[in-house]
This record gives structure tokens, C-alpha cells and sequence, in this order.
């Protein structure tokens, strides 16, 4: 008996109508970033482990997929080495290449090896699916697709302004309604700095982001749980209690880091972020949020995440600034700042609040009728004028009975059958129908292009 078929876990299928979906997030995506100067790359699904290796913490480390080496991998293999069971020691002899593990490290290792065809800055988007050998959970998955762009060579804080604005953009083409949260990593550091508890911040962080859930009181408890002494605490609780807008918080923020220059440094780049995209007539908000916390070994300065607000979500998007992205590769000093968008999650949210438009799933609009060679025939070259008119158009390939080419049309949504026989024929005409109304009516070529490409404006 044949096995019966299956994928591997953390992976999935998608039908022609989750793909439309699909390729409307991506070409939204992509329409927007070209719109702001961006330009697309792509880069090999492997990677060399060398290149993988050592960049994203032991943990990463333990999560990338590991390709084996073609031919007899096991040849220069001793008994003894067999014998050890040392897992890792096995793999780097019987491997040297992984499946890339996100966008960034390969788009490092591109820039370095390209550096001398690149302009700078170079402005960059990449849509490509990542893998990654975690335990699959719902919301989780082995491979999914990331949607990155990256701005590199240029220190203005410019950069961060336009990709905040690329964010209001994509999400108000989507008809989302989002909260753009922004940070400073120097902010974060400044605090540290002046209560005296530097090796704490992620601690400190995460109890700061329940205040709404559990309370000041509890938050304190919590702060306390975490090793921060009472004096440390005291000195956070303006920072707990922050309240009132943006300019309000930078001003309390201020005040609070006046001892460290570079707490201070973080709040003038908030406030330059901040007031440029005051004018920019944003739809959605921006708001300053001192919890946000992502990616603190890896950002230098503003610190990006975008949550929607009608549907319980996590972030779907987030990104910062980074101050040495190539220097893991031997070329020191290059400053950059991305951002990336969980298309896999923002499919869930478009999913949740029914955003998708009729016209993403872009399944065919017209089908004739196959009634045999000599009608076939005379169809064709209406059929062909049809698709150079820009009407996805489909002919039935077998001469089937009626009902079951028309089953057919109304199994995949075709809002238009045409048809041609004898009479047709003579009158240089087909019979179109509606298959929604049930109207039919004899048209000639041209009145069939005009009454559809009417109906698809509507």
C-alpha cells in the first residue's frame, strides 16, 4: 500500500485563492517600496554556515537547517569521531552550507561582497522565505516569508522618518488601522545607565510593559523579583507613570537622563523622528513607548514595531537602526536601519477583519463553452482578442456536456460564459451569460469586450 503523502511540519500548502491573497500583500509591499526609491535583490536560499554561524546567538545557532554535503559526506569520517556522538562536531564535517535563517546576515554578506558596484546609501527590499528549525506552533512556522528593507551608508535620521512613513502607507493601502510604536536603543541605555542597573534593561522592560495589566504596585514587585534595588526602582517611577503625548514624555524622559549623554543623545533623535512626521500627515498613529525593547544586541538607536489595532495581534512589523551590520563580515562602520513586515501575519490580520479586495483574487472573468472542433474553431480568435484586451479568459479543453463545463464556471467563480453555435456562427455573434443574473445575450466580439470590461470597472 503507497504511503500516504504528507509536508513537513511547520510548513503548509496554499490554494489559488490563499496565493491571490498572498500576492496582493506582496505586491502592495513591493508597489511601496519602488514608490520610495527602493530596489529588489535576491539572495540563494543556502548560505554557507560559515556565513550563518556565530550571528544569531547559540540559540540561533541551534535552529538553522543543515544541508548535507553531496557525495560520500561520510568518507573522511574515523570510527572514533563516529563513536564521540559529538553532534556538533559531525556537522560541521558532514556540512558546509544551511538554509538562511533570515534576511539580514545574507544582505550583510551581499553589501561586503558587492561593495564596490553599490551606490551609497543603497536602498534595498528582498521578499524571500526564511527557515528556521523550531518547534512549530500555531502562529509558528518552519518557513515563512519576510518582507525586509534596509537603507545602508547614510547616518540621517531621514532614513527612519521615510520608513516610517512607508509603514503608514503600506498599512492605509491595506485599510488596517495600526499603531506605530517607536523607541530609542541610547534611550534605553541612558536609563540604565542612571539608576545604575545596565545589565537589567530587559528586565526592567518587561515588567514596565504589564503596568496596564497588573498595576504600578505590581510592576514594582516584579522590578524588585528581578534583583533591581529600592533606590533603582525609585528612580524609574517617573519613567513607569509616563503619561501625556510624545513631546510630554521626551520632556519627562529628558529630565530624567540629563546625566547621561547618551540617554540624551536617543531623546534628540526621537524628538527629530517625531516632529518630521508631524508634517507628514500620517493616518495613523505614532506613539513613544519606552517598553518597546526588541532586538537590544543587535539595534544602536531607533527601535520600530507596528501592532494593529482592531485585531488582537502581535507585531507585524518592527525594525530599528544599526549602527555596524557588515562589520561581522570584515568591512566596519557601515550604519543602517531597516524594517520588516510579517506578511504571514498581516495575512492573518487582512483574513480577521475581511480587508481583502474582490480584485486581489484574480481568478478568470470570461469562459467559452466547448460544444467540438468546428465551434472550438471559431471561437479562437475571440478567445485571443479577448486576452489582448486584458480579459483573463479560459476555453473549456474537452467537449464535455453542458452541465459539467458550466459546473465548472460556477466552482471557480467565472462571472462570464460565453457560448457559439450554429446560430452564433452564422451571425458572427456569441451568446453571452451572466452567471450571476442568468441574463443572456448575443453580442458580437467587440460588444463581449466592452460589456465585460464594464462590468469589472463597476
Amino acid at each position: 500500500m503507497a504511503q500516504k503523502p504528507s509536508i513537513p511540519k511547520g510548513t503548509r500548502d496554499f490554494s489559488p485563492q490563499e496565493m491571490a491573497k498572498r500576492n496582493y500583500i506582496f505586491d502592495t509591499i513591493k508597489e511601496v517600496y519602488a514608490l520610495y526609491g527602493f530596489q529588489q535583490i535576491e539572495t540563494p536560499a543556502m548560505e554557507t554556515l560559515h556565513t550563518l554561524m556565530g550571528k544569531y546567538g547559540e540559540e540561533g545557532d541551534r535552529l538553522l537547517f543543515k544541508i548535507l554535503n553531496s557525495g560520500d559526506f561520510m568518507g573522511k569520517t574515523t570510527d572514533d569521531e563516529l563513536k564521540e556522538r559529538n553532534s556538533l562536531r559531525l556537522a560541521a564535517k558532514f556540512c558546509e552550507k544551511g538554509l538562511r535563517y533570515d534576511l539580514t546576515v545574507p544582505f550583510a554578506r551581499y553589501v561586503v561582497m558587492h561593495r564596490d558596484e553599490l551606490q551609497l546609501p543603497f536602498k534595498r527590499y528582498q521578499i524571500q522565505p526564511v527557515w528556521r528549525a523550531d518547534r512549530p506552533q500555531k502562529g509558528r512556522y518552519r518557513e515563512f516569508y519576510q518582507c525586509d528593507a534596509d537603507i545602508v551608508g547614510s547616518d540621517s535620521l531621514l532614513n527612519e522618518v521615510e520608513l516610517m512613513k512607508i509603514v503608514d502607507t503600506v498599512f492605509t493601502r491595506f485599510g488596517v488601522r495600526v499603531q506605530i510604536k517607536i523607541n530609542n536603543r541610547k534611550i534605553l541605555t541612558g536609563i540604565a545607565e542612571v539608576i545604575g542597573e545596565a545589565d537589567k534593561i530587559v528586565d526592567i522592560t518587561v515588567a514596565i510593559d504589564k503596568l496596564d495589566k497588573i498595576g504600578l504596585e505590581k510592576v514594582n514587585e516584579e522590578l524588585a523579583c528581578a534583583g533591581i534595588s529600592a533606590d533603582a526602582i525609585e528612580k524609574l517611577q517617573p519613567i513607569i507613570s509616563l503619561a501625556g503625548n510624545n513631546d510630554d514624555k521626551l520632556a519627562v524622559i529628558a529630565d530624567v537622563l540629563k546625566g547621561s549623554e547618551t540617554g540624551l543623545k536617543g531623546v534628540d533623535e526621537t524628538r527629530f523622528i517625531l516632529d518630521m512626521l508631524k508634517t507628514a500627515g500620517l493616518a495613523n498613529e505614532v506613539q513613544l513607548d519606552l517598553t518597546l525593547a526588541r532586538g537590544l544586541n543587535y539595534y544602536t538607536g531607533a527601535i520600530f514595531e507596528v501592532k494593529a489595532v482592531d485585531t488582537p495581534m502581535g507585531s507585524i512589523t518592527g525594525g530599528g537602526r544599526y549602527d555596524n551590520l557588515t562589520g561581522i563580515f570584515g568591512m566596519p562602520g557601515l550604519s543602517g536601519v531597516g524594517i520588516s513586515f510579517g506578511a504571514e501575519r498581516i495575512f492573518d490580520v487582512l483574513n480577521a477583519l475581511d480587508l481583502y479586495p474582490q480584485e486581489a483574487v484574480k481568478g478568470t472573468q470570461l469562459m467559452f463553452i466547448n460544444f467540438g472542433n468546428k465551434e472550438t474553431a471559431y471561437c479562437m480568435p475571440i478567445v485571443d482578442k479577448a486576452r489582448n484586451s486584458g480579459i483573463r479568459t479560459e476555453l473549456y479543453p474537452d467537449a464535455a456536456k453542458m452541465k459539467k463545463q458550466m459546473s465548472y464556471a460556477n466552482a471557480k467563480n467565472i462571472p462570464f460564459v460565453a457560448l457559439a453555435g450554429e446560430n452564433e456562427m452564422n451571425e458572427g455573434k456569441v451568446t453571452l451569460k451572466n452567471m450571476v443574473t442568468g441574463a443572456q445575450t448575443a453580442v458580437t466580439p467587440d460588444e463581449l469586450i466592452v460589456i465585460i470590461k464594464g462590468e469589472v470597472r463597476q
